[in-house]
C-alpha cells in the first residue's frame, strides 16, 4: 500500500513538473544559431508555438529596437508565408564599414502562413551588427490568431519580479571574442623560464598526481558505499517479503 502511495505521489509529481514546464516555455521566444556575440552578426530563431486548441496562428510581428538600431536584417524564406519588412529613416546616420546608414529595419512581419494546434514555426532572421554595449536585445512580438484573437508578447521581465504573462523575446548578447584575456594569462606564464619555471611545473605535477588519486580514491570509497545501500534495499525487501 505504503508502495503505490508512492508510485502515486511521484507519478503526480512528474506530471505537474511536465504541465508546468509546458506552460513556461510556450511563449515566443529568441535564440541564436550559435553565438549572438557583441558587435558581431548573428543568425536569430524566432520560435512560435500555438497556444490555442481550435485556431491557428497567421501572423507574427517582431518589432526591433529603435535604440538599438540593427543596419542589417534579412529573413530567411519560408515556404507559405510572406514576409513584409519595415525600415525607418534615422534621425543620426550609422557608419558601418566605411559606408552611412541612413535607414534601419523597425518591423518584420510574417502572414499567409499557418501554425496549426500542437504546432510551432521558426522564423530565422540573420542580424547585425549587434550591439556593443548592451548584454541583451528584446524585441517586442504580436501573434495573431485565425479567429481574430491577437496576442502581444511585449512585456519585459523586471529583475526580482515573477515573470510577465506574456514576456517578450530576450536575445542574451555574449562577450565578444576580443574581450577574453586569456591570452594575456598565457602570455605572462610562458614568460616563467628557468629553474623556478621548472619548480613550479614539478610542483604543480606532483599536485596534479595528488589530486588525481584522491579522487580514485574518493570514487571508490562513493562505489562502495552505493554498492552497500543496494544491497541493504534488497536484504529489507527480502525480509518484508518473508514476513509476509
Amino acid at each position: 500500500m505504503k508502495t503505490s502511495r508512492v508510485s502515486f505521489a511521484a507519478a503526480l509529481a512528474a506530471g505537474s513538473v511536465l504541465v508546468l514546464s509546458g506552460t513556461a516555455f510556450a511563449h515566443v521566444g529568441v535564440q541564436p544559431i550559435g553565438e549572438a556575440a557583441k558587435g558581431g552578426y548573428a543568425t536569430l530563431n524566432f520560435k512560435v508555438p500555438n497556444e490555442r486548441d481550435n485556431a491557428s496562428t497567421t501572423q507574427l510581428e517582431v518589432n526591433f529596437p529603435v535604440d538599438q538600431p540593427l543596419t542589417s536584417v534579412m529573413p530567411q524564406d519560408i515556404p507559405g508565408w510572406t514576409v513584409n519588412v519595415e525600415k525607418t529613416k534615422l534621425d543620426k546616420p550609422l557608419t558601418v564599414h566605411g559606408k552611412q546608414v541612413n535607414e534601419v529595419v523597425t518591423k518584420v512581419t510574417w502572414s499567409g502562413g499557418k501554425i496549426g494546434p500542437g504546432m510551432f514555426q521558426q522564423f530565422p532572421v540573420s542580424v547585425g551588427k549587434l550591439p556593443e554595449n548592451a548584454d541583451q536585445m528584446v524585441f517586442k512580438a504580436i501573434q495573431t490568431y485565425d479567429n481574430n484573437e491577437v496576442v502581444r508578447w511585449i512585456e519585459e521581465a523586471k529583475e526580482g519580479a515573477a515573470e510577465p504573462q506574456t514576456p517578450a523575446p530576450v536575445l542574451k548578447l555574449t562577450a565578444a571574442k576580443g574581450d577574453d584575456h586569456h591570452a594575456d594569462a598565457k602570455t605572462d606564464e610562458a614568460k616563467n623560464t628557468g629553474k623556478d619555471a621548472g619548480k613550479d611545473a614539478g610542483h604543480g605535477h606532483d599536485e596534479a598526481a595528488a589530486d588525481h588519486g584522491s579522487d580514485t580514491t574518493a570514487r571508490a570509497l562513493g562505489i562502495a558505499g552505493i554498492v552497500v545501500g543496494l544491497g541493504g534495499v534488497a536484504f529489507g525487501i527480502a525480509s518484508r517479503r518473508r514476513s509476509a
